[in-house]
């Protein structure tokens, strides 16, 4: 495996102006690995319960993506999250968390994923996500992401973190939450000044800033006429990211500038459809189309 993946398998219920759906997978890691599943191949290593359908494991396994470290919890309940959007898709309105037996997850990286090469660290508490990599053998590429809680709770475990992953992945509002600075570009700045070789910002329909300590590069959300569900989102863009990346085997700045494009690529198919449902009717047909799309929307010449 090319790509190891730690996160959430969730169950949500969602409501949006445009429908609403009770019970369906999510969860952080179900999201990313689908998109980067895609790209390269991929383990997922979480946590659920008893009540996790055989159907929602074969949708995951259906993708070619390993679930060998997807550990049931006998007598347990998967996590659940349950929110309502309103005609700004950009922010949900949280109504009920039950965390389950996420609450309680250690994760254990089996023989088999210690070297794995690339590693995603979706969100989850960040003493778990130092508890993964402390399994880990010598990894080539560390990504993880955070989120307002753990920066606000957690704030010591995940400055502990920052200076054990090369990708920081978070959204412009935990950027100005963690370093206290408004302006991105000084918060970017900043997060890397604590370890992160590389920062990206998502920001919604704004689009990703990618920052470096000698570069930075900003790409335009995909423009799409209709946004159903923009639960996930995030997880896949992050999925498309960083499985691109796998894929590439490198690093390269023309290399990264693609991987950005590509997850928002994900991300702009994830949204057309509620739940997982647009990630697993895919081909790479149309996210190859799509990126050509997204390349003609930003390209220009001319001289000044």
């Amino acid at each position: 495996m090319n790509l190891l993946i730690v996160g959430s398998v969730a169950y949500d219920s969602v409501k949006t102006p445009f429908g609403e759906r009770v019970r369906v997978m999510g969860g952080s890691a179900s999201f990313s690995s689908l998109a980067a599943s895609y790209f390269t191949k991929v383990s997922v290593l979480a946590v659920v319960g008893e009540d996790f359908r055989p159907e929602d494991r074969a949708i995951l396994e259906d993708r070619g993506i390993d679930c060998s470290a997807l550990k049931t919890v006998p007598g347990g309940k998967t996590f659940h999250w349950k929110g309502e959007y309103g005609y700004d898709l950009n922010e949900a309105k949280t109504l009920q968390t039950d965390l389950n037996v996420l609450g309680t997850f250690d994760p254990e990286v089996p023989e088999s994923l210690q070297e794995v090469p690339y590693v995603f660290l979706a969100n989850l508490d960040p003493k778990a996500q130092m508890k993964v990599l402390d399994q880990l053998r010598g990894p080539r590429v560390v990504a993880a992401d955070t989120m307002n809680y753990w920066i606000g709770q957690r704030r010591d475990d995940l400055m502990d973190l920052l200076p054990r992953i090369h990708i920081l992945i978070i959204n412009e509002a935990e950027a100005r939450q963690l370093t206290g600075e408004f302006n991105l570009v000084k918060a970017g700045h900043k997060i890397l000044s604590w370890g992160p070789k590389m920062l990206i910002i998502k920001r919604g329909e704004y689009g990703v800033l990618k920052i470096t300590q000698d570069s930075i590069f900003a790409a335009p959300a995909y423009p799409l006429e209709s946004v159903f569900d923009p639960t996930g989102a995030g997880d896949t863009f992050a999925g498309g990211f960083v499985g691109y990346l796998a894929e590439a085997g490198n690093l390269n700045p023309e290399t990264v500038r693609r991987a950005i494009v590509m997850g928002s690529v994900m991300a702009s198919f994830d949204v057309e459809d509620f739940s997982l449902g647009r990630l697993l009717t895919l081909t790479r047909q149309e996210i190859d189309g799509r990126f050509k799309a997204f390349k003609e929307l930003t390209e220009f010449s001319g001289t000044v």
